[in-house]
């Protein structure tokens, strides 16, 4: 900047090649203090009312969030709800003309003057991306920059927006100063207000012992200069307007660049995508005003009272001294209301009757460090925030003149609650709460970044329906109004800075901006920014200084400046190893179980572990969840974690055909990108839960039940909520079938404690002692008794099941086969074996598979039964390069084995049964041929497979694998077989009733499930591996007249894993997108004996925990096939194979 000291004209670059856009300590110019969100009332009443509609917002409102084109309305609608109730705000929010330049050099001259034409420009609503409207194209990348890493510069092809609106000032605002004040803008903006000149602004810095002066200079053009695209920017305009009520409209014209110095901020995991994203916004105040103000609490040691204090910053636009306007001419109070009161009564509400507290001016208050006016005043009997009680106060902050007549009035939502540090916890109210939490980037997939309330609704009520009480701000300081939201639903928050610079990382050559002074004003202007915008809301637990930033000198200015400024929070930040002494917490991202039980177990380490990002949610995937909760649930030191990530950044785009699909990186001609990515989330794009989500909401219930050796132990793991508004009931299960269900009646259950429900007491003990089923199930559920802001009564808040141990021995399943009579004949190669015209089998002795099985005439089976040993691969198994699993699969041929017969032989025929063995060898494509000792030589597999065919139409499938030993972690060891499409009707007694894998089960309880086979593939964006269901003990396949198979496991084998699609594993491999499968002509079916777990620690190394492994050994397995119609059910199948 020392080039520019002493020069007359600030203009936007210069013949000595300086850009304004590539100056990193040219951050704003003419841009007001950061502050918070200011309402510009005029009375006590009419802020009262405004929250009284405004705390509303409950279940129903996310009944009409919207995701497809109809969200561009949405979207400027709810600018102007927004709005609603401030007189004295004036959303500019609409279609504004707008034109997009290649470059800065190519924006039309002179475009921000008022004789400028606009009418060849097209229009663009505001708020928007550019991107999302057909101009310019959307970028994903994950870490590296989208352009070359040149600090601070940025690409001369440099898409550059130019906009125009106008507007008039309301004669109703005369009198008052006007501020222009935009919510947030991508990526750094000029803006002026017929074009009139707008002075000068020299902002120092002070960093250590260095001082350093930024000069902005006087513009010829009336602009105004801002960067930090999730913070707002604000300027007073109030000399450049003509005047209140004229007929001559304003024009504001804005210049925003796709690229600036300040990318290199902002290299987050999600979607390059520029523009005026939020809310634009008039603010009309006084000429003497409430600028900004701070609501602090401190609670007494047993919380019976808390004392209060707001500090507030008082803006004058004449030459006097704080003191003299306080002591001469104003005053300045604050008042607490109860907004717990508003909503008990139907009738008329007193609004000003619920004050609680009123918070007066303390002038004898020291505070050199606070150049405003401290107020106090004291709460009794404060009804705490937290997560779980969400209680909160109407905080309004009063300016009045001398005859004591309301001159400035503005005024928020608070809570009253604690955040404290003690040895490795963290506490909220002198509670150690435990985080469930989930990272939030800010996405809408028609829109972008731009927000809808009705959507931010919606993310709130999915969270809260599946036991999420936190969430991260990934990575940038986010909407206004999801902070109140938060406050109002209750959510544990991390606000974080909008600094990321991951692109670093791979650039040694460079030295990172945390390190440089030159970058430090910038890191630390975003991170005031986002304090002072957002430093009322109770949710925020934590701030953090942004994410993977590295770590430096800039980091600590930054945190020195957080905690002298703000000592009430914690302070968060993983950069440098999350052990640095810029935070309060230890918090790893993807750190491996043992490795956060080692850390908590360490005496030395005195902070607490919570998990920054944990748990990849990339497609089919948050395998082994549980094994996180089993260790943060038993370790003293350990206290939750977030999730990454909420929803799948996927992209509304048009197919040629005029479809519409969920696009990721590369999908938009987008160079570089990070292809699927950014599809990581517990939701799909229109936030369509995945079946993980329901593994999410099991491991963070708050109920927990577990089976002692005499009693059934309920833990209600609340820290505030007491199980009084719950009804608990059971349900016994044996085999399948439901023996008895009923009500339990239990005593209120504190937090934090337990109770026990002694078995032999219980209402299912008599059940279970006469009960001769095999397995025998108890399921607890425990559901809301009434509604609340986020769901309806009767929501099930927690279910656990729980499997009794058995009253009979458990002994091999064997059938009941009969004296019915085989019809056999060779013809060839095929034996067809028959029972009348009930079922009919065609058997290929040359291939040893099974050609068709017709039931009462109707094809059932037309091609198989065949080893298989390969899934399609998801992104978890794609992760991690040559080492990953996908790439050792490849390597060793998996992917492409082919199965011969290499014998097969009949080894008994009587009129009551067949047995065929018939001995496959696999082989990878190509290696296969006439040369038995060469094909052996390349075998991979060697399968035994005895086929068993009795009268009874009963078929006994015994498998012996063995795999070559040098092989990779296999992903099955199963059969696989082709149905005819007909028999679509799927019954299944195993888990359920979503997608499972072993490795992510445990919310899938155990019972009888039916579904269409349409209905178990599940529409990852990206095909791969899915629609299992684990340990499934029998299967039916129907038609429509319930004709079909039966299938089950048989003698000792164990559960199997299964599923059934009508895309075939090569079809799910070889699609990019859902939307390009293309059903096969028949049912594939999967019954695995064994099945790899599908990962999820992280998506970029193999990481599926050993346990769900499939070590490269022998397995021995049977199956049980048989004919159905519809006078057999699959449960009395079973059950006549269960011996006595």
């Amino acid at each position: 900047m020392a080039s520019l000291v002493g020069q007359l004209v600030f203009t936007l670059e210069n013949a000595n090649g300086y850009k304004v856009w590539e100056d990193p300590a040219f951050i704003k110019w003419r841009k007001r203090d950061s502050h918070v969100t200011l309402r510009c009332h005029d009375s006590v009443e009419g802020s009262l009312k405004y929250w009284y509609e405004r705390n509303k917002v409950d279940l129903s409102v996310s009944k009409s969030a919207v995701w497809d084109d109809n969200a561009i309305q949405a979207a400027l609608d709810c600018a102007a709800y927004w709005v609603e109730g401030l007189p004295f705000v004036k959303s500019l929010s609409g279609h504004w003309k707008f034109f997009l330049a290649p470059g800065p050099a190519s924006v039309p001259m002179n475009f921000y003057d008022g004789a400028f034409q606009d009418s060849e420009w097209e229009t663009l609503p505001v708020p928007s991306n550019w991107q999302m409207h057909g101009f310019d194209r959307p970028i994903y990348t994950n870490v590296v920059y989208p352009f070359p890493l040149d600090p601070p510069h940025v690409p001369a092809d440099n898409p550059t927006g130019c906009y125009r609106t106008y507007f008039h000032i309301p004669k109703e605002w005369q009198g008052r100063r006007i501020f222009l004040h935009f919510e947030a803008v991508d990526s750094a903006f000029c803006a002026w207000i017929n074009g009139v000149p707008v002075g000068y602004r020299i902002e120092r810095y002070m960093f250590g012992s260095s001082l350093f002066t930024a000069v902005y200079c006087v513009s010829e053009q009336g602009c105004v200069v801002s960067q930090d695209s999730r913070l707002p920017a604000e300027f007073e305009i109030s000399d450049h307007c003509y005047p209140c009520g004229s007929d001559k409209k304003n024009i504001l014209a804005v210049q925003v660049f796709r690229w600036s110095d300040g990318s290199y901020l902002e290299d987050q995991d999600h979607w390059w995508l520029s523009g005026i994203h939020r809310d634009v916004l008039l603010l009309a105040k006084p000429q003497v005003f409430i600028a900004d103000y701070f609501f602090k609490s401190t609670l007494a040691e047993d919380f019976s009272y808390a004392d209060i204090q707001v500090e507030v910053k008082i803006d004058c636009s004449r030459e006097m001294s704080k003191d003299t306007i306080l002591s001469n001419f104003f005053v300045v109070e604050a008042a607490l209301y109860d907004t717990g009161s508003w909503y008990s009564s139907d009738g008329h509400i007193d609004l000003l009757s619920s004050n609680v507290a009123n918070i007066k001016l303390n002038p004898f208050i020291p505070r050199v460090d606070f150049p405003g006016n401290v107020l106090v005043g004291k709460l009794e009997r404060p009804r705490l925030w937290s997560a779980e009680q969400p209680n909160l106060y109407t905080l309004v902050v009063t300016l009045k003149d001398a005859s004591g007549l309301v001159v400035d009035c503005e005024s928020c939502l608070v809570g009253i609650r604690q955040v404290s540090k003690a040895p490795k916890q963290l506490l909220v109210n002198g509670h150690p709460v435990v985080i469930r939490g989930v990272n939030r980037h800010e996405h809408h997939p028609r829109l972008g970044k731009t927000n809808i309330e009705s959507c931010m609704v919606k993310d709130l009520v999915l969270m809260k329906q599946n036991n999420i009480n936190a969430v991260r701000n990934s990575h940038y300081p986010q909407h206004p109004r999801w902070y109140e939201l938060c406050d109002l639903f209750g959510m544990y928050m991390i606000d974080e800075a909008n600094i990321e610079t991951h692109g670093f990382y791979f650039s040694g050559h460079l030295k990172h901006p945390t390190s440089e002074l030159s970058w430090a004003a910038a890191m630390m202007d975003r991170v005031i920014g986002m304090v002072e915008r957002d430093k009322n809301h109770a949710c925020i637990i934590c701030w953090s200084l942004g994410n993977e930033a590295g770590y430096g000198p800039n980091h600590s200015a930054s945190a020195g400046w957080i905690r002298e400024t703000d000592p009430s929070r914690l302070l968060h930040y993983e950069g440098g190893g999350s052990r640095t002494s810029s935070t309060d917490i230890v918090c790893p991202m993807y750190m491996r179980v043992w490795d956060i039980v080692e850390i908590a177990k360490d005496p030395n380490e005195t902070r607490p572990l919570i998990l920054c990002e944990y748990s990849h949610s990339m497609g089919n995937s948050n395998g082994n969840i549980h094994k996180y909760w089993e260790a943060i649930d038993s370790t003293f030191g350990l206290q939750g974690g977030f999730i990454w990530e909420w929803v799948d950044q996927g992209l509304l785009k048009e197919s040629a055909d005029g479809s519409k699909h969920w696009a990721y990186g590369g999908d938009f001609g987008d160079t570089p990108n990070d292809l699927n990515f950014c599809l990581n989330g517990l939701t799909w794009p229109d936030r369509t839960p995945h079946p993980a989500l329901h593994e999410v909401k099991y491991v963070y219930q708050p109920i927990k039940v577990y089976l002692t050796e005499s009693a059934l132990k309920m833990t209600n793991t609340n820290f505030y909520e007491t199980t009084q508004q719950l009804e608990f009931s059971w349900v016994a299960h044996g085999d399948g079938h439901e023996l008895g269900s009923g009500i339990l009646s239990l005593p209120l259950i504190k937090p934090q404690s337990s109770y026990d429900i002694e078995f032999k007491s219980s209402p299912w003990y008599s059940l279970w002692t006469s009960c001769l089923a095999e397995e025998m199930f108890l399921t607890i559920t425990a559901k809301l008794m009434h509604s609340t802001r986020w769901v309806e009564a009767g929501h099930v808040i927690s279910s656990t099941q729980v499997q009794l141990t058995a009253k009979r021995e458990i002994v091999p399943h064997v059938i009941k086969t009969g004296d019915a009579i085989l019809v056999r004949e060779i013809l060839g190669d095929m034996i067809q074996i028959s029972h009348q015209n009930v079922w009919d089998i065609k058997f290929d002795v040359q291939t040893g598979s099974v050609e068709s099985w017709k039931v009462h005439g109707v094809p059932v089976l037309n091609k198989g039964i065949f080893p298989c040993f390969w899934r399609a691969p998801t992104d978890n198994d794609k992760g991690g390069g040559e080492s990953s699993y996908y790439s050792r699969w490849k390597a060793a041929h998996i992917e492409s084995l082919v199965f011969t017969a290499k014998s097969c032989s009949i080894q008994n025929i009587t009129d009551h049964l067949v047995k065929v063995e018939v001995v496959y060898i696999g082989v990878p494509l190509g290696k296969e041929g006439s040369d038995s000792e060469l094909e052996k030589a390349n075998a991979l597999f060697e399968i035994d497979m005895i086929y068993t065919i009795y009268g009874s139409g009963d078929v006994i499938i015994e498998c012996n694998v063995k795999p070559n030993s040098s092989l990779p972690p296999l992903p099955r060891i199963g059969v696989e077989f082709k149905l005819e499409k007909s028999m679509d009707k799927i019954k299944w007694y195993g888990r359920g009733p979503f997608e499972c894998y072993p490795d992510r089960k445990t919310a899938a309880h155990v019972g009888v499930y039916e579904q269409i086979v349409g209905d178990m593939h599940v529409p990852y964006t990206v095909p791969g591996e899915c629609g299992g269901r684990a340990d499934v003990r029998w299967v039916t396949f129907q038609n429509k007249e319930g004709v079909g198979i039966y299938a089950s496991v048989y003698g000792n084998s164990p559960p199997m894993q299964i599923s059934a699609s009508y895309y075939s594993t090569t079809e799910l491999d070889r699609a990019t997108h859902n939307e390009e499968l293309i059903k096969g002509e028949n049912i594939e079916v999967h019954l695995d004996h064994k099945h790899m777990g599908v990962g999820g620690d992280d998506s970029w190394t193999p990481c599926v925990h050993n346990e769900y492994l499939i070590a490269p050994m022998p397995y021995s397995f049977s199956i049980r096939f048989c004919p159905l119609t519809a006078s057999t059910s699959g449960y009395d199948i079973y059950k006549s194979q269960l011996q006595k």
